[in-house]
């Protein structure tokens, strides 16, 4: 698990590389690439990419002489090639500006342009052009952190750790922050390894929290996900860097200790319970569907659903 305090972990959650594009109400013309026809002169030639929203895309890392160009000059051949695609119909411009040409942040800034995200090599800058209020969509509001809690069903141990960097060393589930693209219960299972050296399978969801104005997620939205997952080895190699304890505890003992979080408590409660009266009353299951997106799946998380209401056979 990299450090919750490090900056590049949590970014790569709260930022995503982003597409101009879906949003509800985002619409505009159609066409080609958005040239602007005759620049003023000593300006740059500002092109950029039409998305299927009507918006321009300009890319400054694809332009050429954009080094010997000074702010001046960008402000003036930007603002010409606003009032072209203004007058086009455009409905909003996407600047991407990379950090070792930020000098054009101001001049975009003094014709109205707003952040809208940054990278760590770029800054990515919005400007609407359409009727009303502007509809382009936020950036990323949440991070998306992911527990594994691990039950041997044998031996009704559960594996827990106490953080070493915490100024209350209460026992909780191993986990961290999902990385981009990774799925739920993978980054459970790597988070548990990197924590604690052991091997494990993901079984289910078990609980979402979500918690708006996070401190620990920058101001953002936080949504804290726990997993149940099922060990394969059983031998403690904890990371010394992260955690101050860990071990294989009685879940009942977890369940009734004062030295835990809320959330931690509350959720060996509902695992006692799964475990004495049946998982499929507690387990929230996973299954792969296609999406609307052409090529692309996504994960449902849903209660186990019966074979005859997946197919609808004999169902009236």
């Amino acid at each position: 698990m990299r450090p919750l305090l490090s900056w590049a972990g949590r970014r790569a959650v709260l930022a995503r590389t982003y597409s101009p594009g879906p949003s509800a109400g985002y619409r505009g013309a159609s066409g080609a690439q958005g040239y602007v026809r005759n620049p003023p002169v000593g300006t740059c030639d500002l092109q950029g990419e039409l998305d299927r929203f009507g918006g321009i895309s300009v890319r400054l890392a694809r332009l050429d002489a954009l080094d010997r160009l000074d702010a001046a000059a960008f402000q003036k051949g930007l603002q010409a090639a606003v009032q072209q695609w203004r007058s086009e119909g455009r409905t909003a411009v996407w600047l991407h500006i990379p950090i070792l040409q930020s000098r054009f942040i101001a001049p975009a800034a003094s014709l109205g342009f707003c952040f809208h995200h940054a990278e760590s090599d770029s800054s990515t800058l919005t400007l609407w052009l359409g009727e009303g209020p502007s509809r382009l969509p936020g950036y990323a509001s949440h991070q998306v952190g992911v527990a594994g809690a691990v039950f041997d069903e044998s031996t009704r141990k559960i594996l827990v750790v106490q953080d070493r960097n915490k100024l209350e060393n209460m026992w909780k589930f191993p986990g961290g922050l999902s990385e981009p693209g990774e799925d739920i219960g993978d980054t459970a299972v790597r988070e548990v390894f990197e924590e604690t050296g052991i091997k494990s399978e993901f079984r289910s969801l078990l609980s979402i929290r979500q918690q708006h104005t996070n401190p620990g997620a920058f101001g953002k939205s936080d949504m804290y996900i726990i997993c149940r997952l099922k060990p394969y080895s059983f031998t403690i190699n904890f990371c010394q860097h992260e955690c101050l304890r860990c071990e294989w505890m009685d879940l009942n003992d977890l369940a009734k200790t004062e030295n835990t979080t809320p959330i931690t408590s509350r959720v060996a409660r509902l695992l006692l319970y799964g475990y004495r009266e049946g998982f499929d009353k507690i387990d929230l299951a996973v299954e792969e569907l296609p999406a609307v997106h052409t090529g692309l799946f996504y994960k449902l998380y849903h209660k186990e659903l019966p074979d005859n209401y997946k197919t609808m056979k004999g169902i009236d």
